[in-house]
């Protein structure tokens, strides 16, 4: 099953790519790889998600909050590509996570946005990872996700 048809059953619709925030892109292709920068979670309605895991979230608002990044990643990918279909595997995944001192489930938050990246990716989607925690994050946004994925020339 193609990339595309398995997000069509999996009944997912992606959000529209906000404009950068800063002077970036949101993809850079070299050869067969696209590095994305680090996206964070938007809401349906456009807002962000913001706070201090540990503090102002859970681990559970933490994972849902994870999922909207990674959203957030499928509709950059396939504006950047034209095509979820022309990711040949996911590379890796880097999760930053606004966080206490004592908050120690970064994994679990970020599994929201694994889970959901091999949900449609299948073993393609299955990927290298670094989640780590942050005292701060800018605008107080509770976490940012980027890739690296390899993609058909």
């Amino acid at each position: 099953m193609s990339h595309e048809a398995r997000l069509r059953e999996l009944a997912i619709e992606l959000p529209v790519v906000p404009p950068p925030a800063g002077t970036f892109v949101h993809a850079v292709r070299t050869g067969s790889l696209i590095f994305l920068t680090g996206h964070v979670p938007f809401r349906p309605d456009g807002t962000i998600v913001q706070g201090k895991l540990g503090a102002d979230l859970d681990a559970d608002a933490g994972y849902a909050a994870a999922r909207l990044s990674a959203l957030g990643i499928l509709s950059t990918l396939r504006s950047e590509l034209g095509s979820l279909d022309k990711v040949r595997r996911l590379v890796k995944v880097n999760g930053v996570v606004n966080a206490t001192a004592d908050f120690m489930l970064h994994t679990k938050v970020m599994n929201g946005a694994s889970d959901l990246l091999v949900q449609v990716f299948g073993d393609a989607g299955r990927h290298a990872r670094l989640a780590v925690g942050y005292s701060s994050l800018p605008f107080n946004i509770c976490l940012e996700v980027e890739l690296i994925a390899e993609v058909a020339e």
